[in-house]
């Protein structure tokens, strides 16, 4: 079955699962970039593998905080795709293609307007091409908020969510937690960097909300989100943000097909972020899993070696059978668990 997930002995442990794909080697693509202005003077990159012909279709990639083309999950699914001759491309969040943006807002959780504007670009330059997403933790709950808002006006065919914090206040609380605590201490050191640089710019520094001291002093999500985050992105506040950008109330929205993936056990996130039955659209499949982490879903293979579920299940459901003809995705030999082992 397309959906039968377990992991080995060996790889049942929640943090097994989140650490060990990120310290796994995955081949380094070749990629071109693109660079898209903003209306509001910022800009995004694009990393193309392989460029599409007209009318064959295109796997957009939406990566999680502080990812980027080089994060794990994002080189296995260009693996992948090139194994399954699909052209891919890597939406780039701000600030996160190696360059800081110009402006002193950058990215969050629910900001689908930098979606639509990219995925608008790749559709007045490929019109004909069906544009296909995965979307990644926070890239994720970004993917599904669009969905949900967009609805039939989507410029996706087909939609994959990973491991999404649907539910952003309880995954905050959730990170200050246990070992999941070292999650947060990483990846907030990683934003108080970008923050503490644009601090250093003169032109920015007057633009931001707090000082160096400030930022150094917030430790957890919750507060940066509340110091930073909220107000850079013209919310009232933590509390406002996290309700408006949780993309847990769009997902009974959803009109085209869309599949999300959650594992029972993920290090970042509560059963807040599992979405009642009466909560989820006739136009989205959703697969809980008992192990997984985050990210993780490592289903065979060696410690040395892993082999993973997740690239298999995404480009089965992103290729849907009742949706493109044989002409769109050519005789390609659909890829088995061996293609995608590391």
């Amino acid at each position: 079955m397309p959906n039968s997930f377990m992991p080995p002995w060996w790889a049942k442990s929640p943090h097994i699962q989140t650490i060990l794909p990120v310290l796994t080697k995955v081949a380094k693509p070749t990629l071109t970039r693109q660079r898209i202005e903003l209306p509001d003077g910022d800009f995004i990159d694009l990393d193309w593998q392989d460029f599409p012909q007209q009318g064959k279709p295109i796997v957009v990639i939406i990566h999680g905080l502080e990812g980027s083309a080089a994060s794990h999950y994002a080189r296995r699914i260009l693996l992948s795709c090139k194994e399954q001759q699909l052209s891919a491309v890597v939406h780039h969040h701000r600030s996160c293609s190696g360059e800081a943006n110009r402006l002193a807002r950058s990215y969050h959780s629910g900001d689908t307007d930098d979606l639509q504007f990219s995925l608008s670009t790749l559709k007045h330059a490929y019109p004909q091409s069906p544009l296909l997403a995965v979307g990644y933790s926070l890239g994720g709950n970004v993917l599904t908020k669009y969905q949900g808002e967009y609805q039939e006006s989507s410029l996706l065919t087909r939609a994959v969510v990973v491991s999404a914090p649907l539910q952003l206040s309880a995954c905050a609380k959730r990170l200050e937690n246990g070992f999941s605590k070292v999650y947060q201490s990483y990846l907030i050191k990683q934003l108080q960097k970008k923050i503490n640089h644009k601090l250093a710019d003169p032109d920015l520094a007057n633009t931001l909300p707090l000082s160096r001291l400030q930022v150094e002093q917030l430790n957890t999500f919750y507060d940066f989100d509340d110091k930073v985050t909220a107000p850079l992105h013209g919310f009232s506040g933590v509390d406002d943000y996290y309700i408006r950008a949780s993309g847990l109330p769009f997902v009974n929205r959803i009109t085209k097909p869309t599949l999300i993936i959650h594992a029972k056990d993920d290090p970042f996130m509560t059963d807040d972020v599992i979405p009642h039955p009466s909560q989820i659209s006739e136009h989205v499949e959703y697969e809980l899993h008992s192990y997984g982490g985050h990210v993780g879903f490592i289903e065979g293979g060696t410690p040395w070696k892993p082999r993973f579920y997740l690239e298999r299940r995404i480009l089965d459901f992103l290729r849907g059978d009742a949706v493109f003809d044989e002409h769109l995705f050519g005789n390609i030999e659909q890829g088995n668990n061996d293609a995608h082992s590391l």
